[in-house]
């Protein structure tokens, strides 16, 4: 068996990478890339403290004047938290598989494993943890299916119609995407249910516009789609509208999101709860709930230590999910990071904060999204090194 990886090997190796770090360019319009990321995880109250290779995966990327499209294939295993399997790559899964075409250049469509386009865009706010909109399947989402880009003017129009979620991929769970995605709960998941979304429409309307000093963007969203019970062969529906708003003013940086999730299952057991799967793990989401994210950031300009650091980014995150049911407690996340590249590599430093949160300082991992997990306060740091070629 091979050794564990540690902080002493990762930095030297990840070191040596970063001198001639870019994508190989195959043609004029097909660039191949990747990714090799460390990561760094300490809780001292619960004795933890890893080093270890976090994720490595491969991309390409195609972009000509009408045809356009991306993929990327990713890979975990063996290192924390994944350190119950025996090899690195005994989880595996794709992130993106579209192919798209552009009617001119404010128009194209883009057909296959793509984003679902719900809310703030790319991400519900500056950082690489992401927000508990990403846990209960709104944030970073992506979907099998047709989606349609229109920008007129000071407007973006995105609609999409997805026929299912990301094909599973390779681990010990039901829950093998990058996304977290409606899933068949794991024996080990309390009052879990087995529903597979299918035919989700959704709708995003923004428009950019200046207020004051700060270029703005305001929009609205809307998804709906099918959870068919594998259990009781009945459908339910998945419902679920969000108001944003990004400013830019200088080096500032503000992301506001409000969204309600309301999924009525019809499943066997509670209706109350809706499992939801990803990164080779299921958990419960309460099927009711209303989604706050605010985040602040402020861009540092300059180089530093020799011109070595660069593009420096500090921020605050506070994301909570407030459920609808009276017994079931609040899931708050708070990220305070900054990021920056140093030479070649990109690196987040996150502080993070949870309060029932399913990723953070030990609360119930199955049940912190629904009824609630440890109902305190937990913290724990986080750091992530990644080159990017």
């Amino acid at each position: 068996m091979r050794p564990h990886l540690n902080y002493f090997v990762l930095i030297p190796v990840l070191g040596a990478l970063a001198a001639p770090a870019m994508a190989v360019q195959v043609t004029d319009n097909l660039d191949l890339g990747g990714a090799i990321r460390a990561r760094w995880d300490y809780d001292p109250d619960r004795d933890i403290q890893k080093f270890g290779l976090d994720t490595v995966f491969l991309s390409a990327k195609y972009n000509s004047d009408t045809w356009i499209g991306e993929a990327q294939y990713r890979f975990y295993g063996r290192s924390y938290p994944y350190q119950y399997t025996k090899n690195y790559g005994d989880i595996q899964f794709a992130k993106f598989a579209w192919v798209g075409y552009k009617f001119n250049p404010e128009q194209q469509v883009q057909v296959g494993l793509n984003t679902v386009p719900f809310g703030l865009q790319p991400y519900f706010g500056s950082t690489f943890y992401e927000t508990l909109g990403n846990v209960i399947g709104l944030e970073d989402v992506q979907q099998v299916g047709a989606k349609y880009v229109q920008q007129t003017g000071d407007w973006n129009i995105q609609a999409g119609y997805y026929l299912r979620p990301a094909w599973q991929g390779k681990g010990t769970s039901k829950g093998v995407t990058y996304s977290s995605v409606v899933s068949g709960a794991d024996s080990y998941v309390s009052d879990g249910s087995d529903n597979q979304e299918r035919n989700t429409v959704v709708l995003r309307v923004a428009k950019a516009l200046d207020l004051g000093d700060w270029k703005s963007e305001v929009g609205l969203s809307g998804l709906t789609s099918t959870l068919e019970n594998k259990d009781t062969g009945n459908d339910g529906r998945r419902n679920a509208v969000a108001i944003h708003y990004l400013g830019k003013n200088g080096p500032w940086g503000v992301q506001l999101q409000a969204a309600r999730q309301q999924m009525s299952p019809r499943n066997a057991g509670t209706d109350e709860v809706v499992t939801l799967g990803g990164y080779d793990g299921t958990f419960n989401v309460a099927s009711r709930g209303n989604l706050y994210v605010a985040d602040l950031s402020y861009d540092v300009g300059g180089k530093y230590l020799w011109d070595q650091v660069s593009g420096v980014k500090l921020y605050a995150n506070y994301s909570a999910f407030d459920k609808s049911a009276d017994e079931f407690k609040t899931s708050q996340r708070v990220i305070l990071g900054t990021s920056f590249s140093f030479s070649k590599l990109w690196i987040a430093t996150e502080w993070l904060i949870g309060k029932n949160d399913p990723y953070i300082g030990g609360s119930s991992y199955t049940q912190s999204l629904g009824a609630g997990g440890s109902n305190q306060w937990e913290n724990q740091l986080y750091m992530n090194i990644g080159y990017y070629f």
